[in-house]
């Protein structure tokens, strides 16, 4: 089985270093890449992606990495899901 993505485009806001209940350092952020094409009033289109930098990864981009940096991510894709207030199945794609 392969599960390997490579995205290429710009941050979406400053990359901020958190650490979770364990103490093991990460970053969440989210990087809009661009669609080969343009809609109907010329505008460009994006995707917007939610990524995920564990460890020494996690502070290198925190440290270098600002809003709008064009950077290249290659990584795999997980689908969590958790139940929301209302008790309704949430499910969520990340790289």
């Amino acid at each position: 089985m392969i599960n390997n993505i490579v995205l290429v485009g710009r941050t979406t806001k400053a990359i901020e270093l958190k650490q979770n209940k364990n103490g093991t350092n990460y970053v969440q952020f989210t990087l809009a890449v661009n669609r080969p094409y343009k809609d109907e009033q010329g505008g460009q289109q994006a995707d917007f992606i939610t990524c995920v930098a564990w460890n020494k990864t996690a502070e290198i981009l925190s440290t270098y990495v600002s809003k709008g940096t064009l950077i290249g991510v290659e990584g795999r894709l997980q689908v969590r899901n958790y139940e929301n207030e209302a008790g309704v199945r949430q499910y969520l794609s990340e790289v």
